[in-house]
């Protein structure tokens, strides 16, 4: 029995991948353009746009994180570029998605593809598309509540919307007290991660790299500060929160170094400062706010760490009661309910026992001390027997009745039996509460 729980036994690291892994998010920025293809003569062609359905996909996948419980999410703003372009550009990178499909089949340089193509093809309609895909697999429509333009345009970073309540948050940090050297973890969803050999659900759950910080003081062409990190990262990651220590989100990685030889080199990273993120976070109108969802999780999971297993188990079922999608929150229960035969016990459940007993203690030794001092003071003198009268025998002395049985058969009525009792007693009026 503790008074406090400790969760010693588990790494930092470890910490801040359960803290954060129910607020990262994966974000799919894209528009679909439509296409009429006008030239009943060429069914080869046809059929090569039927298979695509006659539409093209433009954009991506990238990461983000939620800030507030009502479902304000940062992440880069390439990551949605493709859901605000203009329709005429985005036609036009669809087009070209087409007419490299069209040569690469041919076989046909892809000018001769193109004058084809814009002599045939003309689109229909363009949707633009962004979702936000939770971690427990909620997939939700986001809205573009602020704004930059993609690095080397702006400062790359937006701000979405999406329907929401109690939903679990990352807190945002200081970037201005970030140091060189500092430890840092990046989270998110690269592609790299992304495998046919995974099951589908494997989509949802995020990773978590670790590193430094290379270089603090790095600005953009347009002047723009970012922040270098030699934390693994590729596709997929943009937008993706980089955590300092505390698991506050100090950055949001945004771009790689330069290829050598064509191939992507690791540990040459940058990330949009955080206090470069709060000015968008302003725009749009939110504050960085967590939920009763975080308190009750990251209780719980202070209790699991600690082995109190029971009382950790309250904490996530109310967790699951607020916010029943919460990624984490089943494999908690169910690892809870198995342990629960090893769990601790805590010692804010008893205090009350405890103050009780203590408190009976302490009358009973306050009763004890002035009846031995009233009797000292009127205890008759005692007066000498006549010589040769007879004496009746003493009386035998009067045993109180026994009211608390020896529970814990150790022989002897102490204070442990009286805890015990007490517990019973606790244990028999909240059965008779719950009748």
């Amino acid at each position: 029995m503790s008074i406090k729980p400790s969760s010693s036994n588990i790494s930092q690291a470890q910490k801040l991948a359960e803290y954060t892994k129910p607020a990262v998010v994966r974000i799919l920025g894209y528009s679909v353009v439509g296409w009429q293809f006008n030239n009943p003569n060429d069914p080869e062609v046809d059929a090569i746009l039927s298979q695509l359905n006659y539409q093209s996909v433009v954009g991506g996948s990238g990461s983000g994180a939620i800030i507030s419980s009502d479902g304000y999410v940062v992440t880069n703003a390439h990551v949605v570029e493709a859901a605000q372009m203009e329709d005429e550009d985005i036609a036009n990178a669809a087009f070209d998605q087409l007419v490299t499909i069209i040569a690469d089949y041919f076989q046909v340089d892809y000018d001769t593809a193109y004058e084809y193509m814009l002599t045939y093809t003309q689109y229909t309609g363009i949707q633009k598309v962004i979702k936000v895909i939770l971690p427990g697999g909620d997939i939700l429509d986001g809205e573009v509540k602020s704004y930059g333009a993609p690095v080397n345009e702006g400062k790359d970073v937006a701000v979405l919307k999406i329907e929401g309540k109690n939903l679990p948050t990352l807190k945002l940090g200081n970037s201005d007290n970030i140091q060189n050297q500092g430890n840092i973890w990046v989270s998110g969803y690269p592609a790299a991660a992304d495998s046919d050999l995974l099951s589908p659900d494997s989509s949802l759950v995020s990773s978590m790299n670790a590193g430094q910080i290379s270089a603090i003081d790095k600005k953009t062409e347009q002047g723009s500060p970012v922040i270098q990190i030699n934390a693994a990262a590729t596709h997929g990651n943009s937008g993706g929160p980089v955590i300092n220590e505390k698991g506050e989100i100090i950055g949001l990685l945004t771009f790689r170094g330069d290829t050598v030889n064509g191939q992507e080199v690791q540990g040459f990273n940058f990330s949009v400062p955080v206090n470069t993120v709060k000015e968008f976070t302003n725009q749009a109108g939110t504050k960085n706010t967590s939920s009763n969802t975080d308190k009750l999780y990251i209780e719980g999971l202070e209790l699991y760490w600690g082995g109190y297993y029971d009382n950790a188990l309250e904490k996530f079922e109310a967790v699951q009661r607020l916010y029943p999608n919460h990624s984490e929150i089943k494999k908690f229960i169910t690892n809870s309910e198995q342990r629960s035969g090893d769990s601790k016990t805590l010692w804010s459940d008893y205090k009350t026992i405890f103050y009780i007993v203590d408190g009976f203690a302490a009358l009973l030794i306050l009763l004890l001390l002035i009846f031995t001092f009233v009797g000292k003071r009127n205890r008759p003198v005692p007066v000498p027997a006549t010589v040769g009268a007879p004496q009746a025998p003493p009386s035998p002395p009067t045993i109180p009745e026994n009211t608390i049985p020896n529970l814990n058969g150790d022989g002897k009525i102490d204070v442990q039996d009286i805890i015990l009792a007490l517990q019973e007693q606790q244990k028999k009026q909240q059965k008779k509460d719950d009748e």
